[in-house]
């Protein structure tokens, strides 16, 4: 941006009397650009109880993607405000920064470290719309939209908050205790849970409770939030993986305490008990078994809320433990690492000694996980298509049947049904394919330069690729499951619930007219972020990950096969739950269920609620 300064003409006296036009002199002076912010960013401050052996800011563009700042940045963004140039920026950050930052420092600053992320504009551009990159996440919530504006759920954490004072959260808990003792030691959970799958219209009914749950999962880590002293972003939903999750907008805990962000993270589990106890007290007062059946595919939304594996809520609590923003970024540098004789990356050894000791025990555990849940679908991977085929074929018969005959109920139920049995087998599709695609570019840049190693590596693929392909053509592979009757029939209308008989014929052992015949009838089957600038050295910043990368979503819970499961909806917290629109609180705070045919990605298949966090 340049500034044009127009000088004015004097008139003097001249030799004689007479006027004469005079030219001032021209006193040369630098005009400095006058840098401005990307719109709608936020600056939430340092990041309170890092991992980092540095300080860390954290600010947030307003796409919602967050990154982090050094303190340098940090000063040099805080002090653009569209009115002064590089020169009043440099006195301002001089004097707070404590050490002199001359106004090419400045410069320099802004055009190579804040501009690329996005987080200044730049020079020469009219309006104040970046277009940045953003953090490339294997497990995040995408094309999230907005059901509770940052007003609402301004008041919804405000009504709420009172819930997490210490003597109200010990009563709950104390109170929780006492209705699972109860419920599982005395009433006895599977009557209700029964009782519900012999009737479609309570199904339905606890489908829509257990929605219901996912909502107020939200409201818990926003009412949270604001409890610690952060502000609450929006409440909205999108898409992990395949499913519908919701997710809380809760990034701003970064900027409090360790203990308001693991508080924060808790808030959805912690809500949930405080709905199945008003579920409880409903059965007390109604005598409806189906609200006890909705308690318990509560535990089972709770207990998998808390598994570390994706971006739900257990994801952020080790994070924010840690003191670690992201874990999935940590991944490449961790395992780097621990090459004998490679260097120590500089995202690994700028972490304090008790972060790294997490964060490496997380991925020694998630690595062999995730190789093992690829591994394991491709190889089974004709089996599961022809297994799932085939169940969905009926499926979809039973269910046209149903409406065609006018039940209704039962139509809506096995619509359900549909939707469980497509979405664990889509989401396994899809996470299989960007598994494999982030390995095959992860070895194109580790090979990249050394033509011998991407040789070797490209043989060992291919290998690899063709041995499985030659193990699915001549049958080496599992085969299809035998079809079997329904463990939950009300979910699959007009689909057999027992298998045919099979008649037996015994031979005699020995010679002679002795023969034993006998038919013996089969059996059926029993019944879910970030850059660094330091005075001296200036690394690369990073990204941390958006509201769909810093919401944490809530999912739904995997239900067992067993004769108790039911049907669920299938949680970014700044920090995905389940629903028919269902659930890392943003920072936003997100598994396909489990079958006899394949292993379950580390998704739920229903829908959920989810919380946004990076």
């Amino acid at each position: 941006m340049t500034v044009t300064v127009e000088t004015e003409v004097a008139v003097v006296p001249g030799p004689g009397g007479f006027a004469t036009s005079v030219q001032p002199p021209h006193l040369p002076g630098p005009v400095f650009p006058v840098p401005r912010l990307s719109a709608g960013l936020r600056l939430h401050g340092e990041y309170q109880g890092s991992g980092f052996t540095e300080p860390r800011y954290i600010a947030r563009r307003g796409d919602g993607q967050v990154v982090q700042l050094s303190r340098l940045l940090h000063l040099v963004a805080g002090a653009i405000d569209g009115e002064r140039d590089t020169e009043g920026i440099s006195h301002r950050v001089s004097g707070l920064f404590g050490r002199e930052v001359s106004e090419e420092n400045v410069a320099y600053l802004i055009e190579n470290k804040l501009v690329p992320l996005g987080v200044a504009v730049p020079y020469g551009q009219e309006d104040d719309e970046v277009d940045a990159p953003r953090s490339d996440l294997l497990l995040a919530l995408k094309g999230h939209r907005v059901l509770f504006d940052e007003h609402r759920v301004a008041r919804i954490g405000r009504a709420l908050a009172w819930l997490h004072r210490p003597p109200v959260v010990v009563a709950v808990l104390l109170a929780a205790v006492a209705m699972d003792v109860w419920l599982f030691g005395s009433y006895g959970a599977m009557t209700p849970v029964l009782h519900v799958l012999d009737q479609p219209v309570l199904l339905l009914v606890v489908f829509a409770l257990t929605v219901a749950s996912l909502v107020f999962h939200e409201f818990g880590h926003a009412s949270a939030c604001r409890y610690g002293g952060a502000r609450p972003g929006c409440i909205g939903c999108g898409l992990f993986l395949i499913w519908p999750s919701m997710y809380t907008d809760v990034t701003d805990v970064y900027r409090i305490g360790r203990a308001g962000r693991i508080r924060t993270d808790l808030g959805g589990v912690y809500f949930n008990v405080v709905f199945m106890l008003g579920l409880t007290g409903c059965y007390f007062l109604t005598g409806q078994p189906f609200f006890l059946s909705a308690v318990y595919l509560g535990h089972f939304e709770v207990l998998e809320q808390l598994m570390p594996a994706v971006r739900l809520d257990g994801y952020y609590i080790l994070g924010d433990l840690a003191g670690i923003p992201d874990l999935y970024g940590k991944i490449r540098p961790i395992v780097l690492s621990m090459v004998p004789g490679r260097p120590t990356p500089p995202e690994v050894a700028g972490l304090k000694r008790s972060a790294r000791v997490i964060v490496t025990g997380w991925v020694c555990t998630m690595v062999p996980l995730l190789l093992g849940d690829l591994g394991y679908a491709l190889w089974n991977l004709p089996r599961i298509v022809a297994t799932g085929v085939r169940s969905l074929t009926e499926q979809l018969s039973g269910t046209a049947d149903a409406f065609g005959h006018g039940q209704l109920a039962f139509g809506a139920v096995g619509l359900l049904g549909c939707v469980m049995l497509i979405c664990p087998l889509a989401g396994m599709a899809y996470l299989s394919v960007r598994l494999a695609g982030r390995l095959l570019r992860v070895a194109g840049r580790a090979t990249e330069g050394r033509p011998r190693l991407r040789a070797s590596v490209s043989a060992l693929g291919l290998v690899a690729v063709g041995g499985l392909c030659c193990a699915w053509l001549v049958g080496l592979t599992p085969k299809p499951l035998p079809a079997q009757p329904p463990i939950v029939p009300v979910l699959q209308p007009g689909v057999p619930t027992a298998t045919p008989s099979v008649h037996v014929t015994r031979h005699p052992r020995h010679g002679g007219a002795g023969a034993g015949g006998g038919a013996t009838p089969g059996s059926g089957s029993g019944h879910a972020r970030v850059g660094v600038v330091s005075p001296s050295a200036s690394p690369s910043p990073s990204v941390l990950p958006s509201p769909s990368a810093t919401a944490r979503p809530t999912v739904p819970p995997t239900h067992p096969a067993s004769p108790t499961a039911t049907p669920s909806a299938g949680k970014p917290s700044d920090h995905p739950s389940t629903g028919p629109s269902a659930s890392t609180s943003a920072r936003p705070s997100a598994s396909p269920s489990t079958s006899a045919t394949a292993p379950p990605p580390p998704t739920t298949a229903a829908t959920s609620a989810t919380k946004a966090l990076p």
